[in-house]
């Protein structure tokens, strides 16, 4: 038998012994780590939006230099549009604001045109003078109704273009333009006067306006005629227009006569179209009533001594009148005429 045998007992058991007696203990086994939770992932980040491209930048060339291309880089948008064509103009076409003899030419509009000739009743009757005619609106409007119109321009350039105006208008048979000065060109046959001056001008041009016919129409855009009165004024486009009508000279003392009645002294007291008088009536003077002079027409109205009221209308011509009269209680009605003393 093999003495290694209880030498191997021997070991084992004192092995054992020491184990038991003082080993350590066997480790212990820490717990199972806890996870943690997913993490919450954030939000997708918003985009900004695409830059947009600056315009590029426009040096001018140095003078004398050509033009620079378009850059190649322009937008669309930016790319310079074709212009159309400017119509083309008369070389002699006027200019607002620009010098005259004796004021600046402005135009007077459209409306205001048609209404000054309607203020004055403009027909194919009439023979009309625009005194300073600039681009021959009035005059050529004048001529489409029918009227013999002519333009006085002191401007030479500016009566032929009228002309032209005239002429391609149609109306050149029934519109002239005369190339002169206002206050040199004779108008006394006309009808109607239309003017655009200044009032200045107009004070110069009114002793020969109230020597003309009674009864011709003087129409002025935006400038009056100092204490001459006009008798309508109208407004268009912010602009205003004076109508006056030459009256006749009626000033003085006037025998009238009804005709199959009795004979009266008159005597008016005139200023302009404004008139006012008395009448003789044996040893009493009494006053007009309601006396109106509008161009050769005239009327005037008296009380009699027996209380009868006559009503006078008729007709300048120089130093005679002429109407007829009515008796308003007695219903008679008559001729009248007066002779100026």
């Amino acid at each position: 038998m093999s003495r290694l045998a209880p030498v191997g007992a021997a070991v084992l058991a004192a092995l054992f012994h020491a184990a038991s007696a003082g080993a350590a203990p066997p480790p212990q086994v820490p717990p199972p780590l806890e996870m943690p939770p997913p993490l919450e992932m954030p939000p997708p980040l918003e985009m900004p939006p695409p830059l947009e491209m600056p315009p590029p930048l426009q040096v001018p060339p140095p003078l004398g230099a050509p033009p620079l291309p378009v850059p190649l880089l322009q937008w669309p948008a930016q790319l310079p549009q074709p212009q159309p064509a400017p119509p083309p103009q008369d070389p002699g076409e006027p200019r607002q604001g620009q010098a005259g003899k004796d004021v600046i030419w402005l135009p007077t509009p459209e409306s205001l045109v048609e209404r000054m000739l309607t203020m004055a009743q403009v027909g194919s009757r009439d023979v009309v003078y625009d005194l300073g005619s600039g681009d021959g609106r009035m005059v050529i409007a004048a001529a489409r109704r029918g009227a013999r119109a002519v333009g006085v321009e002191f401007n030479p350039e500016l009566v032929a273009f009228s002309e032209r105006r005239a002429r391609a208008q149609g109306v050149a048979r029934n519109a002239r333009f005369v190339q002169g000065d206002i206050f040199e060109t004779a108008f006394s046959d006309a009808t109607v006067v239309t003017l655009y001056l200044l009032s200045t001008l107009n004070l110069r041009l009114r002793p020969a306006l109230l020597e003309m016919r009674a009864g011709t129409r003087v129409v002025s855009h935006a400038f009056n005629m100092d204490d001459w009165a006009p008798d309508e004024v109208s407004r268009a486009e912010g602009r205003t227009a004076y109508l006056w009508i030459v009256p006749a000279a009626v000033e003085g003392s006037w025998r009238v006569d009804l005709k199959g009645g009795p004979s009266f002294e008159v005597t008016l007291v005139q200023r302009f179209q404004k008139i006012e008088g008395t009448v003789e009536l044996g040893p009493v003077e009494a006053d007009l009533r309601e006396p109106v002079l509008r161009g050769d027409a005239i009327r005037f109205d008296f009380v009699d001594q027996d209380g009868a009221w006559y009503e006078l209308t008729g007709t300048v011509s120089g130093d005679r009148m002429s109407g007829s009269y009515r008796k308003a209680k007695a219903r008679r009605k008559g001729g009248w005429t007066a002779v100026r003393r």
